[in-house]
């Protein structure tokens, strides 16, 4: 399935992990003040808000997938829609959705350059803002109860939003992550891209199989199904809690790699680590002061862990998974990008 194919499945699906509709995720409600406020305008302007908000989902899932900040994304979005309502040549536009796409994208590339050197500035890895869906305290196999093991089911996992590819993108530029997102994922032509990020088509198909290179090396290549995660997580978690360093070192890729981010507010050390050994140890001493509690949760439509440690800090925790053994594990502890994890029950141990 194309990458565009893959956005047009996970709209229509409207629910299940990644796939499920954005605009839950929207701060505020301001779908609904836009309807109210247009209907008010008179009948087009509610048909324009109308035809916006059912492109919404789409468009901050593009907006997330290049800038890695939800917050930012919703920014995007919203200007986008600011500046809709201020074109002046408003209906000349014929493909609505495609104006918004390269409208968003645009602001994207812009708030990746002014981030660039405030995210160099960051104390260790820089992590993307995680999207959490809280399901609700239960067992770890509720994860992946009810899921098949198809190739629709891989697709969940290897959308345009999941950690594994969201970390990957962070390494590129912002042009060549453009290039890739639009074309490969978006399923933008080249000269469409190339109208985004101000150069040539035939300088934008460059960007994008640079990109597509780095990307293919980089990410897993036998990703898990919901399930097999599940299962997996269920393990680490059990180890974890006994302090097993044998079960922990089986579970574990050679070349794992620990990444946190406390975005130099909170404490999160190390902020960096390699290795099977060095990590278990470090997970093995972790147990000796079990957290507050533990939560199973959905982080970017894989199964992971939001944790209340001992001193109080919240954490959210994603697993990288290829070939059945972990191959990254991914921290973020920057409250500043935790702000959506809500309905969590800290009294319930």
């Amino acid at each position: 399935m194309s990458g565009v194919g893959r956005e047009r499945a996970a709209a229509e699906r409207g629910g299940g992990g990644v796939g499920r509709d954005w605009a839950a995720a929207e701060r505020g409600g301001g779908g609904a003040e836009r309807e109210r406020a247009a209907a008010e305008r008179g009948g087009g302007a509610a048909e324009l808000a109308r035809e916006f908000e059912a492109q919404r989902g789409r468009l901050v899932r593009l907006a997330y997938a290049s800038t890695g900040s939800l917050s930012e994304a919703e920014d995007c979005v919203q200007e986008a829609w600011l500046r809709l309502q201020r074109a002046a040549d408003r209906d000349s536009i014929k493909d609505l959705g495609a104006w918004l796409t390269t409208t968003v994208s645009r602001l994207a590339l812009d708030a990746l350059g002014s981030a660039k050197a405030r995210r160099e500035r960051n104390a260790g890895p820089w992590l993307p803002e995680p999207v959490v869906e809280n399901l609700g305290g239960g067992p770890l196999g509720a994860l992946g109860r009810g899921v098949a093991d198809d190739p629709a089911e891989r697709v969940t996992l290897d959308e345009s939003v999941s950690m594994a590819l969201l970390v990957v993108l962070q390494t590129l530029s912002p042009a060549e992550r453009t290039a890739f997102l639009l074309h490969d994922v978006f399923g933008m032509s080249f000269e469409e891209v190339a109208e985004v990020v101000g150069r040539s088509a035939a300088a934008v198909r460059q960007l994008a199989s640079r990109a597509r290179r780095h990307v293919r090396d980089e990410r897993p290549r036998f990703p898990p199904s919901r399930r097999q995660q599940a299962e997996l997580l269920d393990a680490f978690t059990s180890a974890c809690a006994d302090g097993d360093l044998d079960r922990l070192l089986a579970l574990l890729d050679p070349g794992v790699v620990w990444r946190a981010d406390g975005g130099g507010k909170v404490r999160a050390a190390p902020a960096l680590e390699h290795g099977a050994a060095p990590i278990a140890r470090l997970l093995v001493g972790y147990a000796r002061r079990p957290p507050r509690w533990m939560r199973t949760a959905l982080v970017n439509g894989a199964p992971g862990l939001v944790i209340r440690d001992a001193d109080g800090v919240l954490s959210v925790l994603a697993l990288t998974v290829d070939g059945g053994r972990i191959t990254a594990i991914d921290v973020i502890r920057d409250p500043d990008k935790l702000t959506g994890v809500r309905g969590f029950d800290d009294d319930q141990e």
